[in-house]
């Protein structure tokens, strides 16, 4: 599990550094908010932990910024603040738990197993609905025990849908949460893919929304 760690105290960040390795996350460390904001474009993580006052860019400023653009990743502020106003606003701006300094490494430890376990971030397998998955490891699509090969693209994409179910997903969501800097797709190539995923799980697996986006029809 890939871990995005903003943290401007040096000792501290290479204290959760070393720890969270010998977990066996694989950690990002960086020191103020502009160079967050650039690894995340670059790279996928399924976890960040964000001190809220460091240079260039806060903790509280990045979060909104990445979720202006439609990139959600599972977030703890880690923070020496502990007034109400500030508590709220972190929520507000969608962070999903609050990390008060100092604290014992057993209580990130727990906190970060909650978000895991909540987000399925550590399983191989991606439900889809009681008979069909995702896998993780070999980009399958497991769809009444038989196995699917999908290209990264397609599996990804599908992946994204089904963390957004419920709810319509835009093609700028799209487009920031699947290709980040890299070269953006023309309409046409994004219906492709819409078109590849709807032969594998069905015409009715996702709608179109004309002049939105879509919507994933699943529970």
């Amino acid at each position: 599990m890939n871990i995005l760690l903003l943290e401007d105290d040096v000792i501290l960040s290479e204290i959760l550094n070393e720890h969270l390795s010998e977990k066996g996350y694989f950690v990002s460390s960086v020191y103020d908010g502009e160079e967050a904001y650039e690894m995340i474009l670059k790279k996928r993580y399924d976890l960040m932990l964000l001190d809220v006052n460091v240079p260039l860019l806060s903790g509280f400023e990045l979060l909104k910024l990445l979720k202006e653009q439609y990139v959600n990743i599972p977030t703890i502020f880690i923070t020496s603040l502990d007034s109400a106003h500030e508590l709220k606003k972190g929520f507000d701006l969608g962070c999903d738990d609050y990390l008060k300094k100092p604290f014992e490494l057993l209580e990130l430890d727990a906190r970060i197993e909650h978000l895991v376990k909540v987000n399925n971030l550590e399983s191989s397998q991606i439900k889809i609905d009681e008979q069909n998955y995702l896998d993780k490891t070999t980009y399958e699509l497991v769809k009444n025990g038989n196995r699917v090969k999908l290209s990264k693209k397609d599996f990804e994409i599908t992946r994204y849908f089904l963390s957004q179910k419920g709810s319509v997903v835009s093609h700028a969501q799209l487009i920031a949460n699947i290709w980040f800097e890299s070269e953006v797709p023309s309409d046409a190539t994004l219906r492709t893919y819409i078109k590849n995923i709807r032969a594998h799980l069905g015409k009715d697996f996702i709608t179109t929304i004309k002049g939105v986006g879509y919507r994933v029809n699943i529970q």
